[in-house]
């Protein structure tokens, strides 16, 4: 027997996120496509998950931004690295480090409704979707950063 659970669209027709001037907006649109996300959160938790990745990526990139300041780049884009498809491979991977950090928090906060075995288990399959997202998240910076990307497990 198979089911069909429908999910609202997602709403697109929010205005961008402002950031602080160095990192770019974000734009609401493109999160939810990026994020594959659909309407069963809604867009003002969306909105907040978006904007709580962003503190925390900004947050962990503060040093590295103030050197880059100080060597005279007004803006993330302005960092001399390559680009690809238009954009500067930071502004990509700074996006990636926020797409990844905000989806890796809803999937934590909205475990499926199913309250069923096979629900559990697709709950469980998303957890550890969590981990790569992190992961995901952790390289983006260090690349960035341009640190090496170093997983270390203490035995």
């Amino acid at each position: 027997m198979s089911s069909f659970i429908a999910t609202a669209p997602a709403s697109t027709g929010q205005a961008p996120i402002a950031n602080d001037g160095f990192f770019p907006e974000l734009d609401f649109a493109q999160a939810l496509a990026t994020m594959r996300q659909d309407g069963t959160v809604t867009p003002d938790r969306l909105r907040a998950a978006l904007v709580e990745a962003a503190l925390s990526v900004n947050e962990e990139l503060a040093t590295w931004q103030a050197d880059q300041q100080a060597a005279g780049h007004a803006t993330l884009e302005a960092v001399p690295a390559p680009s690809v498809d238009g954009k500067s491979a930071h502004v990509h991977r700074y996006l990636r480090a926020v797409y990844c950090q905000a989806r890796a928090g809803l999937i934590e906060r909205y475990r499926d409704y199913d309250a069923t075995a096979s629900g559990d288990r697709q709950a469980e399959t998303m957890m550890l979707a969590v981990d790569d997202l992190r992961r995901d998240a952790r390289w983006a910076i260090s690349d960035i950063r341009g640190i090496t990307r170093t997983t270390v497990d203490l035995i």
